[in-house]
C-alpha cells in the first residue's frame, strides 16, 4: 500500500507562467534561453531599499547583533508607511486607509478570499473577474475551496482588448452574486489600462450591487497614455457615493520596486473592521518575512518628487521597449495580433490569423522549452513565453482564446528583449513546419 494524495494535489499541474521555466531547466544540451514568460524583473531594487539591503548589519539596523526576530502580524510600522508613503506619492489620501503587511501580493490575495468569498467548498460569494485575468486568483480560490466567475474581454486585431459592456458584466452580477470584483487597472496579463472612468463605472457596480471592490495595482504609474495615474484610492464618495468602505487594494514590492525575490506585499483597505479580520486571520501565519520589511521600509520617508522621478525612468524603460517589439513582430510577421502596449509589462500575442488550424500554445511553448532552438547571433537559443488558456475561465464546450494567444513578459535586459521578435518568429515557423 502506498499513502494517498489528496484530490487537490494528484489534480495539480505547474502554473502556466512558471511552465515554460520548469520543462526548460530538464534540458541537458546547452541551449540558452531567453526567459520572457514570467515577470520576474532583472532592474536593481530602488537606491533607498539597496542601502537598506547593504547595511543589514550596520550600526541602527535591528539586524545588526545578528538577532532576527517576529514582527507584529500586522508588520512593522515603517513597511507599512512604506506603502502608505507610495500610494500618497502617486497623490492620493491616505489617512483613513488601514495596511498590513503580507507575504508578497499573493499572500494579500489568499486573505482577501477567505474574507469576501463564501464557504468553503460552495460557489456563494464567488471572486468576478475580467478575463483574462492573472492566473493565481484562480489558482488561489481552488485552493482555499472557493469560486470564481468571469466575463471575457476580446483581443481586436488592431490589438485592442475590447471589455465586456456594463449591462453583460451586470448580468453576471444578478446571476451569480459575488463577493467582490477584481480590477487590474494596470492590466496583467493583457497590458490594457483602464482610465478613471472605466474605474468610476465599476465603482458604481461595486455600490449598486454591494460588492466589495478589489484593485491589484502592483503596476500602478507603470502606464504609457496620456492620462493622470489611476487607483482604487482615486475613487471616493464624491465621485461614487458608497465606494467607501468597500475599497481594497493589493500592493508589492515586486515589480516596481523591482523586488519580485523580496516577497513582500501589502494589504491595504479603508474598511477598519476588514483590516482587523484580516489580521486576525493571518496571526496562524505569524509574520511576513522581518528582513524584507526592513529593506521596503527605506521608502517610508523618501520625498515624493524623488518617487516620482523613478516613476517616471521606468515609464521610459518599459515604453522604449515595449513600443520596439510591438511594432517589430507587427511588420514581419503579417497577420499577427499583439495588444497594445498601454500600461504595465506584458503584451499578448495571438497567433490566430497565421497559424495551421488547431495551433495550441501550450504545445508550442513545451516545444520551445523542450526542444526548440534557432541559430541566433552565433549561438542556438530558445525562447520562454507563458501559454494564455490559463488566464482565461471558460465554460465546457466553448473556444478558449488562450488557445492561440501568448503572454510576453518585459523582464529581460533591453539587449536580450531586442532579440525576442526574431526568436518569435523562427520558432514559429519552425513549428509550424513541423506539424
Amino acid at each position: 500500500m502506498k499513502p494517498e494524495m489528496s484530490e487537490h494535489f494528484i489534480s495539480r499541474m505547474p502554473s502556466a507562467i512558471r511552465l515554460a521555466q520548469i520543462e526548460f531547466s530538464k534540458r541537458t544540451d546547452g541551449v540558452n534561453a531567453i526567459n520572457v514568460a514570467i515577470g520576474n524583473v532583472s532592474l536593481p531594487m530602488h537606491e533607498a531599499m539597496q542601502k537598506r539591503m547593504k547595511d543589514l548589519y550596520a550600526k541602527g539596523s535591528p539586524f545588526s547583533g545578528g538577532i532576527v526576530k517576529y514582527s507584529a502580524t500586522v508588520g512593522e510600522k515603517e513597511a507599512n508607511a512604506a506603502f502608505l508613503n507610495i500610494i500618497s506619492s502617486s497623490g492620493f489620501d491616505t489617512s483613513r486607509l488601514f495596511s498590513q503587511i503580507t507575504n508578497g501580493g499573493s499572500q494579500a490575495m489568499e486573505l482577501i478570499t477567505l474574507g469576501i468569498c463564501g464557504k468553503a467548498g460552495t460557489i456563494e460569494r464567488p471572486l468576478l473577474m475580467i478575463d483574462p485575468a492573472y492566473t493565481n486568483y484562480k489558482a488561489m480560490a481552488e485552493r482555499l475551496g472557493r469560486s470564481t466567475i468571469s466575463v471575457s474581454r476580446h483581443l481586436d486585431h488592431d490589438g485592442v482588448f475590447v471589455r465586456p459592456d456594463i449591462k453583460q458584466i451586470e448580468k453576471v452580477i444578478e446571476r451569480r452574486r459575488p463577493g467582490a470584483m477584481v480590477v487590474i487597472p494596470y492590466d496583467n496579463p493583457t497590458g490594457d489600462f483602464y482610465d478613471r472612468k472605466t474605474m468610476i463605472e465599476y465603482a458604481k457596480l461595486c455600490v449598486k450591487h454591494n460588492l466589495w471592490m478589489v484593485s491589484d495595482e502592483a503596476y500602478r504609474e507603470l502606464y504609457y497614455v496620456d492620462h493622470a495615474t489611476v487607483s482604487i484610492w482615486g475613487i471616493d464618495d464624491s465621485d461614487v457615493p458608497g465606494i467607501e468602505g468597500r475599497r481594497i487594494s493589493i500592493e508589492t514590492a515586486s515589480k516596481v520596486w523591482n523586488a519580485c525575490g523580496l516577497r513582500i506585499g501589502a494589504l491595504v483597505t479603508d474598511n477598519k473592521i476588514f483590516h482587523e479580520k484580516a489580521v486576525a486571520e493571518n496571526t496562524a501565519d505569524l509574520c511576513s518575512n522581518v528582513i524584507g520589511q526592513y529593506i521596503i521600509g527605506g521608502l517610508a520617508d523618501e520625498p515624493h518628487e524623488k518617487l516620482k522621478s523613478w516613476y517616471g525612468k521606468l515609464r521610459e524603460y518599459y515604453h522604449r521597449m515595449m513600443e520596439s517589439l510591438t511594432s517589430e513582430l507587427r511588420q514581419n510577421m503579417e497577420g499577427i495580433i499583439v495588444s497594445n502596449p498601454d500600461a504595465s509589462i506584458y503584451s499578448v500575442v495571438d497567433v490566430r490569423r497565421i497559424a495551421k488550424p488547431g495551433f495550441n500554445a501550450l504545445d508550442f511553448v513545451l516545444y520551445c522549452a523542450q526542444k526548440g532552438k534557432v541559430i541566433l547571433d552565433g549561438r542556438e537559443m530558445t525562447l520562454l513565453v507563458s501559454p494564455m488558456a490559463g488566464f482565461y475561465s471558460i465554460s465546457d464546450g466553448k473556444e478558449n482564446p488562450g488557445r492561440t494567444q501568448m503572454r510576453i513578459a518585459y523582464v529581460a535586459p533591453p539587449e536580450e528583449m531586442k532579440k525576442v521578435p526574431a526568436l518569435f518568429k523562427q520558432l514559429f515557423k519552425q513549428y509550424e513546419s513541423r506539424r
